[in-house]
């Protein structure tokens, strides 16, 4: 696997009513071809924000992201990005949502009958193509987000953006798509970058786990390498002593990173609560 996706000293800052605030300061990451890459931490500690500068809806105000050998300042097909909510178009067919997505990238590149093929081969990656002809109110919530994957798939991305994509999702059906998603990308290796809050996830899916440090002025605290066997079995690695080992280490830098957070707002507020002298009213007064 060769780098192909640099994230090099990005910081951000937004303007707010009591000045800037700065979101994520000086994130240098690398990512290879190929590569699963999970980010993890809590509420606030940028992920979103990563995701969104790398997909080029937000622009760095310092640094950037280098995709390929060129510069990432714009929204482009080679990097998809699947949210939380399905945004499938209504009164659209599971087919016809894909379809959008293939004429935007494929129109002068494909035929009639070659995008008809593209588009029934990622509904079937999906284990969608039963249910091609039925819209988003015909479906459950797991086949919705499955579609809105096999939209993703069909521009044909090098790197898919995934925001907390099962997060909406009942514990079955999660299971069900994580267990989707780690066939798909044995099959395309594609490079993905992934926003999680379940711990579990992160080592069933990874083959890095990115920890983000509480914000603002949020950055990776700590990067640990999954060295799991592909393809993984949830069940196998139940009782995996690796795999706990990796759990364990996520979860301790979550509850260090909130037990600090809880720490610091104490003495904050302790802080705020002291009089200082010469500023209270004098009882004599």
């Amino acid at each position: 696997m060769t780098e192909h996706l640099m994230l090099s000293q990005v910081s951000i800052e937004f303007p707010t009513a009591n000045g800037p605030f700065k979101a994520l300061d000086n994130v240098n990451l690398n990512i290879a071809k190929g590569e699963f890459v999970s980010l993890i931490g809590h509420s606030g500690c940028g992920k979103s924000t990563v995701l969104n500068i790398v997909a080029g809806l937000y622009e760095a105000t310092t640094g950037g992201v280098i995709l390929d050998g060129r510069e990432v300042n714009e929204p482009g097909p080679e990097r998809a990005v699947v949210f939380q909510n399905h945004s499938l178009l209504p009164w659209l067919t599971a087919y016809e949502n894909v379809e959008l997505a293939v004429k935007q990238v494929f129109k002068k590149k494909k035929s009639r009958a070659e995008m008809d093929e593209w588009i029934k081969y990622n509904l079937n990656l999906v284990h969608m193509d039963h249910a091609m002809h039925k819209r988003p109110d015909e479906i459950s919530g797991g086949m919705k987000q499955r579609v809105g994957i096999a939209r993703a798939l069909a521009m044909e991305p090098k790197v898919l953006l995934m925001d907390e994509p099962f997060g909406a999702l009942d514990a079955l059906t999660r299971a069900h798509m994580q267990d989707s998603l780690i066939e798909i990308q044995a099959r395309l290796n594609n490079t993905v970058i992934m926003i999680t809050h379940d711990v579990d996830e992160a080592v069933l899916l990874s083959d890095r786990i990115v920890m983000m440090t509480n914000g603002p002025a949020a950055t990776i605290g700590e990067i640990l390498q999954i060295d799991l066997l592909r393809p993984r079995n949830r069940v196998e690695l139940a009782d995996n002593l690796q795999y706990n080992h990796y759990r364990a280490e996520v979860l301790k830098f979550l509850y260090e990173r909130q037990h600090r957070a809880e720490s610091d707002a104490e003495k904050k507020s302790e802080q705020d609560n002291v009089t200082p002298i010469g500023k209270g009213k004098s009882k004599a007064a």
